[in-house]
Order: structure tokens, then sequence, then C-alpha cells
């Protein structure tokens, strides 16, 4: 998931990705660790993605809290 796709979601949806993301990472690692999968790369595109959808969601409550002030 590219950074532009992340910035269409909405503040809802990016903390339900973010959620969905660390399940399907928990299974990853774990699966990993009992017989190695095909592309143990994709363990870290979805760190990766969990982080970009993270940075998104904490810029945008920064930003709740500047137009509240």
């Amino acid at each position: 998931m590219t950074q532009t796709e992340i910035k269409e979601l909405s503040t809802k949806d990016i903390a339900e990705k973010i959620t969905e993301n660390k399940v399907a990472l928990t299974k990853m690692e774990m699966g990993h660790k009992v017989s190695p999968i095909e592309n143990p790369l994709k363990i870290r595109e979805s760190r990766r993605t969990i982080a970009r959808l993270m940075t998104e969601l904490v810029k945008r409550q920064k930003e709740e809290v500047k137009i509240k002030a």
C-alpha cells in the first residue's frame, strides 16, 4: 500500500487497516517460525505498511488537535 493510497482513506479506515495488518503480520511471523514462508520479505513489507498507516493516523490526530485549539 503506497502513501497516496493511504492518504485517500478515511481515519476510521486507517485504524481498521492497522488492526487487520497487525493480525496478519502476527500470523505471518508465527507461520514463518514453524516453517519458512516462501517470501520472507513480505514480513518486512507488512511492517513498513503498518508504519506508514500509523504515521498517517498520528499526523491526522495532530491536525485535529490543532484545529480544536
